[in-house]
């Protein structure tokens, strides 16, 4: 029997020869435009992917959530799980990548769908979040099986939907459908664009509401007969900004959360929208409706039924400093904070993995954004789930989005010996 040690420098031999061939996969990954929203291509690109892992000896199914809203004619949602068994099913390592991307933007000086490779950077929008890492994923598993090694548990990788929009019909349904599950499935790791230095052990938590102002209509040049509602938020915003935000910035979370500045409590207005600007152009009225959409990131030491009392009192306490002034408020959304157990064996495995990789001690940080570690954690019932995956984080959702494609080769050979470590035939 070949030695661990010669079975890991053979395995990190084969994913360097593949180098060339992992890096145009990407690349093709990233030429079919997943933007979400509105969710398109994902037919086309669970099919590509389908076809590599069928090529590469995996079991492979498309999962539709055609009971969700999110899937329509126009946009159809579709997830593809590929399952390649060894002796046994257990242990069971899961590796989860997300095709959706965000919108280009503004501001790109190559072309956003293209692939570029250039100066040793894979370039385009999913570039770094995600593609790259789904093209890690599926060649760290295909290192194994060209390297010979049997398997002793069992190896699924998934491409899934909409993390970008909340992941419900991606993750969120395949765990309510049992294909990532407690029951049978033992580790995820989700590829997302840390670094090869990074483990990622866990995000904070999110809140989204709304609030409603409600004015009453009347002609711009007579304001004075109407009720302004953009104007009875303005104190609410004044009040959010100078009363709430400066308590939120002295809480802070002993997470390691990256960057330093997202280890704070925060508050973010995502939306403002009032009057009655419409596909002709703005009408001359006193505006009578506007809401503001509001990001609330709350920290695992924050109790969340306390981090909801605080907005709804400081809502009634706007309002009630004027007569006839009223807010509705209304919950958008909600993910709790989650946390990788400090023992776990997957973080030490690829902590190992990593140093042996690339001579340095991995770091471990958590998330300042949720992703899908939520519905695996929360849904799933995996405990054993952490984000580790090639690209730059703070390049994710920027113009001239990049991956250096030595990270990705890096952060493939770790995903490998990972592998190896985990459910090889040892």
């Amino acid at each position: 029997m070949i030695e661990q040690s010669a079975l890991s420098d053979i395995l990190l031999r084969e994913v360097s020869a593949a180098a060339d061939e992992m890096v145009e996969f990407a690349a093709e990954l990233i030429r079919v435009p997943t933007i979400n929203p509105p969710g398109a291509n994902y037919r086309e690109c669970a099919s590509l992917i389908g076809d590599k892992l069928r090529e590469f000896g995996f079991e492979v199914a498309y999962r539709v959530p055609d009971d969700r809203p999110e899937h329509t004619p126009e946009h159809p949602r579709v997830n593809v799980v590929g399952k390649r068994a060894g002796e046994g099913p257990r242990p069971c390592l899961h590796l989860n990548g997300h095709m959706d991307v965000v919108p280009p933007g503004q501001g790109w000086t190559v072309s956003p769908f293209a692939g570029t490779v250039r100066g040793g950077r894979l370039y385009g929008r999913g570039s770094s979040d995600m593609k790259s890492g789904i093209a890690a994923a599926i060649f760290a598993a295909e290192a194994l099986r060209r390297t010979g090694i049997r398997l002793g548990g069992s190896i699924e990788i998934s491409a899934t939907v909409d993390e970008e929009s909340g992941g419900y019909a991606g993750v969120g349904w395949l765990a309510e459908q049992g294909d990532i599950s407690s029951t049978r499935t033992d580790y995820v790791i989700i590829p997302e664009p840390f670094g090869r230095q990074r483990i990622c052990v866990g995000h904070r938590g999110v809140y989204w509401f709304k609030v409603t102002a409600r004015g009453r209509i009347a002609h711009g040049s007579m304001p004075f007969l109407g009720v302004n509602a953009i104007e009875q938020l303005t104190p609410l915003l004044e009040a959010f900004r100078k009363e709430l935000s400066p308590t939120l910035a002295l809480r802070q979370t002993e997470m390691p959360v990256v960057p330093d500045e997202a280890r704070k409590a925060s508050l973010n207005i995502n939306a403002i929208l009032g009057g009655q600007v419409g596909e002709s152009g703005q009408t001359p009225c006193v505006p009578d409706h506007c809401e503001i959409i509001v990001d609330r990131r709350f920290l695992i030491e924050e109790d969340f039924a306390v981090v909801k009392q605080e907005i709804t009192d400081l809502v009634a306490k706007v309002a009630a400093r004027t007569p006839d002034r009223a807010y509705d408020l209304e919950d958008l959304l909600l993910f709790h904070p989650v946390l990788t157990p400090p023992d776990s064996p997957l973080t030490a495995t690829l902590g190992r993995a990593v140093s042996q990789v690339t001579g340095k001690d991995a770091q471990l940080v958590a998330s300042p954004g949720t992703y899908d570690q939520k519905h695996v954690a929360g849904r799933a019932g995996v405990a054993h789930c952490v984000a580790y995956g090639p690209g730059i984080l703070e390049m994710a959702h920027q113009p001239d989005e990049y991956c250096e494609v030595e990270d990705l080769l890096d952060t493939t050979k770790v995903l490998a010996l990972t592998l190896l470590d985990l459910v090889g035939d040892h």
